[in-house]
């Protein structure tokens, strides 16, 4: 089974490249192509972090396909004809930095065609509004539960779960002409994924659950979250912000709609933070290298310290240029919860093949001196953008963690296949067929899932 998993997989790969093979042609920057199926969770034209990235993201996918993440890639939207008027646009890439300019009030939408997108915040506050909300809503199926030692958020089988329903408001911190801006941005979401994006890693009570904050807002599987609230102020190539917000580590993100896959990795759920509280700054080095530095309670803390949680949070990402870019996110210290004197480390590189096919590979590195853990993980995805409507992706994973009952560290591996279904620019399905297999605990299983979104 797991020689036929291996070799359907290079198959799959194979596949990808001989499918694309006559449409090769000048690479396109990874900032103008279509959303719907760009994964560069780091990429984007202004300065922020890649938290900040996925919040760019989110309000450009309100705009194109409304979807939210603040820890996410920051794609532009399509670019779609617009009428050849006196005010010289011809393209909605033209007005695309400001709503306001004639252009993009003459049905110049970015919808291609996936119909127009809906925007909440469009139709309540107007396209020029500095405030924008939104949000989504998730419901999936799938038929078992990750592997009971290395769950990876869908851990309710059999069940059709509403997973995140999901609403934002923010005003992003926008300098113009040298000036200085301030910004603020809150999340809430309730759903089976709530208690897994909860503040778990603050302060135990008695019983020894976190308290605090959102923590305990849970009725059965289902719960309320507050994954950020934070405050930031902005200016000429730099930013900085304050509060609760999400993680700049690995390539995946909590929020179902930038991620291409309905499963999650091992890596991801098990060896990476999902949000901090403390203070990040991110300043635009050159035309190619953005920094981030900051300073958090630990991990997964909202508004508290557990102990004497105190760590560095930050790195860089370079693009090397319009088809790849390296990101390198660390972060070192007292991890509260997760343990004393740790250290981690995520590197993602994003390559564009062609114009439609993405090969992104992460490693992450994670030791805690103080607990022993000590995990290492590797994800490689291959993401074929077929057109507006369609995409196909996979994703192989080596894992080694010592989360198992054994005397030494254990490797295990997972392999995903799955397209994106998009019918129109608010809706997609996911469906996906995920292969786990461990060879030292003889585990093997095949999972189907499948799920819908729903953004506005």
């Amino acid at each position: 089974m797991r020689c036929m998993s291996w070799a359907c997989a290079f198959a799959f790969a194979g596949s990808l490249f001989i499918g694309s093979a006559h449409a090769q042609g000048l690479r396109q920057p990874l900032s103008v192509r279509p959303a719907a199926f760009n994964y560069e969770h780091y990429l984007q034209d202004e300065v922020a972090s890649p938290s900040d990235a996925a919040a760019a993201a989110e309000s450009v996918v309100v705009e194109e396909a409304p979807a939210d993440p603040e820890s996410a890639p920051a794609a532009e939207a399509p670019a779609a004809a617009a009428p050849a008027a006196s005010s010289g646009c011809n393209s909605c890439s033209t007005c695309a930095p400001s709503c306001c300019t004639p252009c993009c009030n003459t049905g110049c939408g970015c919808g291609g065609g996936l119909g127009e997108a809906f925007s909440l915040s469009d139709s309540l506050l107007g396209s020029c509004s500095p405030w924008t909300i939104g949000g989504w809503v998730q419901a999936g199926h799938h038929n078992k539960a990750n592997n009971g030692n290395l769950p990876a958020f869908n851990n309710h089988p059999t069940n059709f779960n509403l997973h995140q329903g999901w609403f934002f408001v923010e005003k992003a911190a926008a300098p113009t002409n040298g000036d200085i801006d301030w910004g603020l941005r809150a999340d809430i979401m309730y759903g089976v994924d709530g208690a897994d994006t909860q503040a778990f890693g603050n302060t135990q009570d008695a019983n020894n659950l976190a308290r605090g904050y959102d923590t305990g807002w849970n009725h059965g599987i289902y719960g309320w979250a507050l994954p950020q609230l934070y405050g930031e102020i902005a200016g000429d190539g730099w930013s900085v912000k304050a509060g609760h917000f999400y993680t700049l580590v690995g390539y995946e993100v909590v929020q179902a709609p930038q991620n291409f896959f309905y499963s999650h990795s091992y890596t991801q759920y098990n060896s990476e933070p999902f949000t901090h509280t403390g203070v990040l700054a991110t300043y635009q080095l050159n035309d190619w290298i953005e920094s981030y530095a900051g300073w958090t309670l630990g991990w997964d803390t909202g508004f508290d310290q557990f102990g004497d949680g105190n760590a560095w949070l930050g790195g860089f990402k370079a693009t090397l240029s319009d088809d790849i870019s390296v990101t390198y996110i660390s972060t070192i210290g007292n991890f509260g919860a997760r343990g004393d004197d740790g250290y981690m480390s995520s590197v993602v590189v994003n390559t564009a093949l062609t114009s439609d096919i993405d090969y992104i590979f992460q490693s992450d590195f994670l030791r805690v001196d103080g607990t022993g853990e000590d995990t290492f993980g590797i994800n490689q995805y291959l993401i074929y953008n077929v057109s507006d409507t369609l995409g196909l992706g996979t994703r192989m994973e080596w894992y080694k963690t010592d989360f198992f009952a054994t005397n030494n560290s254990t490797s295990a591996y997972e392999w995903t296949i799955g397209a994106n279904v998009r019918p129109h620019a608010n809706f997609t399905v996911r469906p996906e067929l995920r292969q786990e297999w461990v060879p030292g605990l003889n585990y093997d299983q095949t999972i189907f899932g499948v799920d819908a979104y729903v953004t506005y």
